[in-house]
């Protein structure tokens, strides 16, 4: 499917460019995406994946990824039922959509491209998306997420009165996404247009090739003397008060949320604290997701360390498989990055918009929804862009500002994650995915309309 999509995209955006004299944008959207998958994004995810494969091999080592996958095994069995349940990438996968919820996009990347790597040594079809690796893409294009952060920094930017309303309803748009692309995605499997042909299956049939073994599970490290335990639950109380002392002051909410505005998004100036001042249970989804990564980054390390695993050495050998998966995401990265940034050159969103809003108004569709809507499984630094632009004329408070923020809270940038999830392990025919990760969207469009029509009208 992506190839035709692909051939799409490039095919309209010349043919669109030549009628309305726009090749020259079409040319420059070309290069400039080229440069972005490379430069933008490759390169700075070296880094950041060094760091949390590095942090993920002491979770491995440590045993901590086999309890947590043990701990939800039944849930998981159902969603993957082709993995083996005492299978690495049971942990990762888990590990990955924790962090989705929490809203780390940083952490979440790097663990669900380890999870990949792990799906991809049960895979006897290389090059072909399995089952397990289509539902994983799916959950991923429209995981749940239990605070839209980036949405509330642009409205509390441009001093809504309750820059936080939109929590609510992102949170129950989300959960239908996630629904439909979790059924979508179960019920395309066996659809014959999506099935593994014979060709590839017979090219790496047992007689021919043998089954890919999964990975080795580490040794089991050594038991946790008591006196670990206690400097665990030290460590853990720690956080913990932290965590509670924060949420009942809210002066002290204020400053923490109001820097992680700031790294989120830069640009914007964080409205006074009487402005943003939020109930407890959203003080207590912020405050999580702030102190997310610092427990982590400090637990998994020392929990290792007290359970006899040299940490260093083990933390580097993580972080080698960085640059490796960086680079092999590249190519896919910059094939799908150019095809989008030559149709939006070429005028393609807004050719969507007119042809589409006359059936959409009657519906009850705002139009000024149209272009967001389009942008938002192509690239999500363009969909900020729209969004900020339409709150700026709509309002912050107006109703299309609130669909469009859960919105942004409620769907992914499905070509940019399937690019560099199936990209990591040289994926190219991605079968069901695509559809199902766009039909998640959809219904999270839809729900979103839907759902702020009936709590802000």
């Amino acid at each position: 499917m992506l190839n035709y999509l692909w051939l799409a995209l490039v095919t309209l955006a010349v043919l669109i460019g030549g009628a309305t004299g726009r090749l020259r944008e079409v040319t420059e959207g070309a290069f400039q995406m080229a440069d972005v998958a490379v430069m933008k994004i490759a390169l700075p995810l070296v880094g950041i994946m060094a760091l949390w494969l590095g942090v993920m091999r002491l979770a491995e080592r440590s045993g901590l990824v086999q309890k947590l996958a043990t701990a939800l095994r039944p849930l998981m069995s159902r969603l993957f039922p082709d993995v083996p349940a005492d299978h690495p990438a049971m942990g990762s996968m888990v590990m990955n959509m924790a962090a989705n919820m929490l809203g780390l996009a940083n952490a979440a990347t790097p663990l669900g491209l380890r999870a990949m790597r792990d799906l991809e040594t049960l895979n006897r079809t290389p090059g072909t998306a399995t089952n397990a690796m289509c539902t994983f893409l799916a959950i991923n294009t429209s995981s749940i997420q239990l605070l839209p952060t980036t949405a509330i920094a642009i409205l509390a930017s441009q001093h809504a009165q309750d820059p936080t309303a939109i929590v609510g309803t992102a949170f129950l748009a989300t959960i239908c996404s996630t629904v439909a692309g979790v059924v979508a995605v179960k019920a395309m499997q066996n659809w014959p247009m999506f099935r593994v042909q014979r060709g590839e299956a017979a090219a790496v049939s047992p007689s021919a090739t043998p089954a890919p073994t999964p990975p080795t599970l580490p040794p089991a490290p050594a038991p946790l003397p008591a006196w670990g335990r206690a400097a665990l639950i030290l460590f853990a109380a720690l956080f913990v008060g932290l965590f509670f002392w924060q949420v009942m002051a809210p002066a002290a909410y204020h400053a923490s949320t109001a820097h992680l505005h700031r790294l989120i998004f830069p640009s914007t100036v964080v409205a006074p604290a009487a402005e943003v001042a939020a109930p407890l249970a959203l003080r207590a989804i912020g405050m999580l997701s702030l102190l997310a990564v610092p427990f982590l980054l400090g637990f998994f390390p020392l929990y290792a360390a007290l359970r006899g695993v040299k940490v260093y050495e083990e933390f580097v050998e993580g972080a080698k498989e960085g640059f490796a998966v960086a680079l092999r995401v590249i190519p896919f990265l910059v094939a799908i990055l150019v095809a989008v940034g030559m149709f939006r050159g070429a005028g393609g969103i807004e050719a969507l918009k007119s042809a589409l809003a006359p059936l959409l108004t009657p519906l009850g569709f705002p139009p000024d929804l149209l272009p967001m809507v389009l942008v938002r499984p192509l690239s999500g630094s363009a969909t900020t862009g729209l969004f900020t632009e339409l709150v700026q004329r709509l309002g912050p408070d107006s109703l299309t500002a609130r669909m469009a923020g859960t919105i942004f809270g409620s769907t992914e940038t499905t070509f940019y994650v399937i690019a560099v999830y199936f990209g990591s392990v040289a994926v190219q025919r991605a079968r069901h995915a695509v559809a199902a990760g766009l039909i998640a969207d959809l219904a999270g469009v839809v729900a979103s309309v839907i759902i702020c029509r009936l709590m802000f009208s």
